[in-house]
């Protein structure tokens, strides 16, 4: 009956599924890299999602375990009129060991992991926005800390005992008052401290005496960005939704003089120390343009143009030097789950100097190709011929 009684529990049969289900796709992980050519012979424990789920309910099973035992200590201890566990300074010892665990897990945290909280901001803004996150983030953490101190020290100093009684302090308006206005005094600086720095960011006007932004369109959609520079004139031609098509991807309108020398790119590329605006949006879901690096983010919105001005401060070539990787490059990345391509969405951000910039420039292609022009003509053959038109592309200028 015991035996019927165990197998009918729902708790242990799913736990029992579970340590099935994590053993046998260890042991077929295990499998795979032993069989694999060239493979290490060691067998590797697959940490997956899986693997801690089973982790975590060993971890609970044997917690569950142990207080049972305890339990039944107790009652031993209790039927020999003994006194029984006292059960407030198991308690109270064990706040003490969390606290103790705890605050070793943060100082590890920081030791090891701290550097990479942020990279190097790589923008002239950046360095705001990280002062920003480093005065919120030390005000929560010391706030965090000190409340956990308080919190597991009097759960230990003050556990329960039948030499003393509690006391019950039901109301007291002073201390509501000071952890009513200290936050808000808090909170408004930080927020008054945001406002001014999202602002600047936001600007859309260059500063008096400034050479003008360099203007740069990007469109998001399913699952690509796609990127178009002024030309010589350094201004971008209109878009128009309607004139999407194979071939002019973003909807450029010819009809604007100044689209016929825009130029189509692969590769973000950016002068180092001079003002950049990109000009933001999407064609099908909601995108998000994020560069890390320059701490630049910004939701690219079907039908809605968004733009983030920025000035990058420091080049790729200079970049890999400081972190002493050949290979680093900045990336733009979409930071909205666009769907099951989303991780396509991706291209290399390369800071060069201006010189470098100018010769990448010179080498670009127009964002009018062959392709692009005889489509236009095909359009165009379609209507009735008018007297003196040769040539097929008069109606874009």
């Amino acid at each position: 009956m015991a035996f019927k009684k165990l197998i009918n529990n729902k708790i242990l049969s799913l736990f029992g599924v579970l340590m099935l289900s994590g053993t046998s796709m260890v042991m077929a992980a295990d499998a795979t890299t032993a069989a694999a050519p060239g493979s290490d012979s060691t067998p590797s424990v697959w940490a997956g999602v899986s693997y801690y789920v089973l982790l975590f309910l060993v971890v609970c099973f044997a917690v569950g375990v142990i207080g049972k035992i305890l339990q039944v200590y107790d009652l031993t201890l209790k039927l020999q009129r003994k006194k029984g566990i006292k059960w407030n300074n198991v308690m109270g010892a064990l706040c003490l060991a969390f606290l103790v665990a705890g605050l070793a897990g943060v100082y590890w945290s920081f030791s090891v992991q701290g550097s990479m909280i942020l990279p190097e901001a790589a923008s002239l803004h950046g360095k705001t926005i990280d002062t920003m996150f480093w005065t919120t983030f030390g005000i929560t953490v010391v706030v965090f800390i000190g409340t956990q101190i308080l919190l597991f020290s009097f759960a230990f100093i003050y556990r329960g005992s039948d030499k003393r009684k509690a006391y019950y302090l039901p109301h007291n308006n002073t201390i509501e008052k000071i952890w009513t206005v200290a936050p808000a005094i808090v909170l408004t600086v930080l927020v008054i401290f945001g406002f001014f720095t999202w602002r600047s960011i936001t600007n859309t006007v260059d500063a008096k005496g400034e050479p003008a932004s360099i203007n740069i369109d990007l469109t998001g959609h399913q699952f690509a960005w796609e990127v178009r520079y002024p030309g010589k004139d350094g201004k971008l031609g209109m878009k128009n939704y309607k004139l999407v098509t194979g071939t002019n991807k973003v909807g450029v309108d010819f009809k604007d003089r100044n689209s016929l020398d825009d130029i189509n790119a692969d590769t973000i590329v950016l002068p180092v120390n001079k003002s950049i605006r990109l000009n933001i949006i999407a064609q099908d879901v909601i995108h998000s343009v994020y560069m890390p690096n320059f701490r630049l983010q910004m939701n690219a919105v079907p039908g809605l143009p968004t733009f983030f001005k920025f000035t990058p401060t420091i080049t790729t070539a200079d970049m890999r030097n400081r972190l002493d990787k050949s290979d680093f490059e900045y990336h733009l990345y979409c930071n909205k789950i666009c769907g099951g391509g989303h991780y396509n969405m991706q291209k290399i951000v390369r800071v060069v100097t201006e010189a470098e910039y100018q010769d990448w420039l010179s080498h670009q292609k127009p964002y009018l190709n062959d392709a692009l022009k005889k489509e236009l003509k095909m359009a165009d053959a379609t209507q009735p011929q008018q007297s003196g038109v040769q040539n097929r592309l008069a109606f874009n200028n």
